[in-house]
């Protein structure tokens, strides 16, 4: 056998002992901040200033995870803002 037939074993890098851990887009980020702030102080005390309602949280929450949904096709349409 000759010395080109044989396969030499490499060793693994240690990139492939670890998965690369992706962090999310920073324009991910933002939307979600901007439209919930907006959220809640739109929807949650402009509609309901009068009486303080758990609904205030909660469109805050609804509307971070719209911008979430909204960001990654930002994203996706646009690229990141960096």
């Amino acid at each position: 056998m000759s010395k080109k037939a044989a396969n030499p074993r490499r060793k693994p890098d240690k990139k492939d002992d670890k998965k690369e851990k992706k962090e999310w887009p920073v324009v991910v980020y933002m939307w979600s901040f901007g439209l919930g702030i907006l959220g809640y102080l739109i929807v949650g005390e402009g509609l309901f200033e009068v009486k303080p309602h758990p609904i205030h949280w909660l469109s805050g929450l609804v509307s971070a995870f719209a911008g979430i949904g909204i960001g990654w096709l930002w994203y996706r349409w646009r690229g990141d803002v960096f």
